[in-house]
């Protein structure tokens, strides 16, 4: 067995027996060697039935979502490549030809593009193909590298089996798209992309796909599986900006090409500071919730999230805050110097202004050391073992999610 197209399936009464007939035809008579698995997600129109008598395969999943049902579909399949698609008969199942002769040249994956393939009219909702699309796919180019792929959520994908189960994917939701793709990236497989022409659904109900929910969870994915990028590098550039701001302003007014800075610059310095901070605390926050939740894994790049504990951040809200109390100390022992009366705000912001910045910043860490220690709590039943031996070590060993997200 060569190839196997594996199709997941809920409630595809409309359009799964075409699919099917569709990719037996298009194998034999490229003279392939291959089967179509029917990955089915609990549906209740008969397309179990429809499916067999096409001359599929039919695999039940027990886990509900897109993802679940691709994973299923993906353990039952015999063969050496796997090429999964949509259900919905948008895409040209008979024509699989470029997508096998990529994968016998050596590609582990090989994406669809529907772009260059071309697109129907109204086969793509117009927020899809002008922004969602675009916009996702621009993001996972930069994030993980990826310049030879251009459409990042086309659902018409082949790859090589082994090489994919060895990533452990285990998202059962949508974003098993990007997963498939994100992880293949990180594991320095090799990736090509072949275009694909995208029909008109063939069903007569809406798709499973939200454009909002469903494009937020693909966003919030790439977000985990790249915080350095998204988070980390703009929050320390921010805090290093602040902070360099503030010490260059506590002694006096600047003057750069002609332009003073005085205590208004101060003010967002110290604004640099916090916003900095807290987008290195929250991407802090996004490696662990994915070291934890066994999406992604430490390395000896992220070592300092273990810095995240409840009492190193404790130890240093308090060492800060107590910065900020005793030079606020100072400023109001200056004021009561002077008989408690009217200030020059220009002065006095310049010892304010930080210590105020320095008492938020201490609160805000203590608060994150307790936020972390939530994150970091787990049964001891669910700790994710090492991966397996013949596993990569980017991969985290598979653990499927259960979700309720729907198939496209």
């Amino acid at each position: 067995m060569e190839v196997s197209v594996v199709l997941p399936c809920l409630n595809e009464a409309e359009t799964i027996e075409t699919c099917v007939r569709k990719a037996l035809k298009g194998l034999a008579e490229l003279g392939v060697i291959g089967e179509v698995v029917v990955s089915d997600n609990g549906s209740t129109d008969g397309s179990q039935a429809l499916a067999t008598a096409a001359g599929a395969t039919l695999v039940h999943a027990p886990v509900r979502g897109y993802g679940g049902a691709l994973l299923a579909g993906i353990e039952a399949a015999r063969g050496r490549y796997v090429i999964m698609g949509d259900a919905d008969d948008s895409y040209d199942l008979g024509n699989l030809g470029p997508f096998i002769t990529e994968l016998r040249a050596g590609k582990d994956v090989v994406m669809g593009n529907r772009f260059k393939g071309g697109i129907t009219r109204g086969a793509m909702p117009a927020l899809h193909r002008y922004l969602g699309n675009p916009v996702l796919s621009w993001l996972g180019r930069v994030l993980f590298a990826l310049p030879g792929v251009g459409d990042f959520h086309c659902g018409l994908r082949g790859f090589h089996r082994d090489r994919i189960r060895a990533l452990g994917l285990c998202m059962a939701g949508m974003e098993f798209a990007s997963e498939l793709v994100i992880r293949a990236a990180l594991a320095k497989y090799s990736i090509s992309e072949v275009a694909t022409p995208l029909g008109r659904d063939g069903r007569s109900r809406p798709p499973h796909l939200r454009t909002w929910r469903d494009g937020w969870r693909h966003l919030r994915f790439l977000l985990i599986f790249a915080p350095k990028r998204t988070l980390l590098l703009p929050g320390l550039v921010l805090a290093l900006t602040g902070l360099t701001g503030t010490a260059l302003l506590l002694p006096g007014e600047r003057h750069v090409f002609g332009v003073s800075f005085d205590v208004s610059a101060l003010v967002y310095s110290s604004l640099a500071t916090l916003v900095g901070a807290q987008l290195l605390i929250f991407g802090g926050f996004a490696r662990l919730y994915g070291i934890q939740e066994g999406i992604t894994r430490e390395d000896k790049h992220v070592r300092w999230v273990r810095w995240l504990s409840f009492e190193r951040c404790v130890a240093g809200g308090l060492l800060v805050g107590l910065a900020g109390l005793v030079s606020t100390l100072v400023a109001v022992t200056d004021w009561g110097a002077g008989g408690f009366g009217r200030l020059d705000p220009r002065e006095t912001l310049r010892l304010v202004l930080p210590s105020a910045t320095a008492i938020a910043l201490g609160i805000i860490l203590i608060f994150s050391g307790l936020f972390a220690s939530l994150l970091s709590l787990r049964a001891a039943g669910r700790r994710t073992g090492p991966p397996a031996a013949d596993a990569d070590p980017e991969i985290p060993a598979q653990r499927p999610v259960n979700s309720q997200t729907s198939l496209r």
